[in-house]
């Protein structure tokens, strides 16, 4: 066996049979913008994790907003996607050297019975070090922040876990392999075996194949109450990045409750903040010129110094105004706003 990444190797054919149970849409070198148009007509692994709740970047809304075309058609261009990419080919090198292996990139992967459900392999695995090499795999590469290392502890994170048996599904694997860099200089590798999620991929499939008729039917997921917020904001931003016009919401009675629940919770927020700010200052009183109290010979609170970089915009603008109006620009948002009015009717 060879012990490095095949490299220059000629690329399969688009509709050639390229796994047991997968054939190829589009090959590796393929432009970026065929292939995000192209996985519009499936399911990959990363829509199904969102489809679950456990994406960082998507949820089951935002995911058939994509496939229907609602959404632009863009790629993640934030700096962990940026370096995922950049370092992909490294972990994958590495992968292959530590298990005498070989591996090729291959392309957007389409299952030969069921056309919606699709993936796109890091790498093919050509000699498996399992099994005397005769074993059909893949192996995922996954770059993740040193804050994730507790997620990889006993196994796979959840979101690789779903990644990787929905690869297997697509493509007829036994099982695929996982080579994950995280923090930049602490490797570990994994093998998901697909025997041992048997329940678990029978509902990936399940969830996969009801998600695909609502997309097929126009018909949009409800928005569970639990939906992370931060994900919900992020794709009503996509939506409609340019807003315009009034929109009467006399007969919409859930949105006129989510008003009366964002006073609400500005109120408690605060409220909240001033009681913080009353007990500051009587633990500043009892400190007196001390900068820290125990109890009982404990650390108890303390006064600890942080730092910050801060800009003076007024002196830059006044000593290096090329360098201000370099560095310098308004940014617009959008903030939302309640009338005076309604507000005092709230609070009555």
């Amino acid at each position: 066996m060879t012990n490095t990444t095949t490299v220059g190797a000629s690329a399969p054919a688009a509709g050639r049979r390229v796994t047991p149970t997968g054939r190829l849409i589009l090959s590796a070198d393929a432009d970026r913008a065929n292939w995000l148009l192209a996985r519009r007509e499936g399911l990959g692994s990363s829509d199904v994790a969102a489809i679950l709740g456990i994406s960082r970047y998507g949820n089951a809304l935002s995911v058939w907003h994509d496939k229907t075309g609602g959404l632009p058609l863009e790629s993640d261009d934030s700096e962990p996607a940026l370096w995922g990419r950049a370092f992909e080919e490294t972990v994958a090198r590495e992968w292959a050297r530590r298990n005498r292996s070989v591996v090729r990139r291959v392309g957007l992967v389409q299952n030969i019975e069921r056309p919606w459900q699709m993936c796109t392999l890091d790498r093919r695995v050509l000699e498996c070090p399992l099994a005397d090499g005769r074993e059909k795999c893949a192996v995922e590469i996954k770059c993740r922040d040193k804050m994730k290392a507790g997620q990889f502890r006993r196994g796979v994170a959840d979101d690789v876990l779903v990644q990787t048996l929905w690869q297997a599904d697509v493509c007829g694997f036994d099982h695929v392999h996982a080579a994950v860099l995280i923090g930049g200089n602490d490797y570990r590798q994994f093998v998901i075996r697909v025997a041992d999620h048997a329940d678990l991929l029978a509902d990936l499939r399940t969830a996969g194949a009801n998600a695909w008729q609502q997309i097929i039917e126009r018909r949009p997921p409800s928005v569970p109450g639990d939906a992370d917020p931060d994900v919900l904001l992020d794709l009503y931003g996509r939506l409609h990045p340019d807003r315009a016009g009034v929109l009467d919401i006399t007969r919409d009675v859930d949105t006129q409750e989510a008003v009366e629940e964002y006073l609400d919770a500005h109120t408690t927020y605060a409220a909240a903040e001033k009681r913080k700010k009353q007990a500051k200052a009587r633990i500043l009183a009892g400190l007196g010129g001390a900068e820290a109290a125990t109890v009982l010979d404990k650390p108890y609170v303390s006064l600890d110094e942080r730092s910050k970089e801060w800009t003076d915009t007024k002196r830059l603008a006044e000593r290096w105004p090329d360098a201000y109006a370099d560095c310098v620009e308004d940014r617009t948002h959008r903030q939302i706003n309640i009338p005076r009015a309604v507000r005092e009717e709230h609070n009555a």
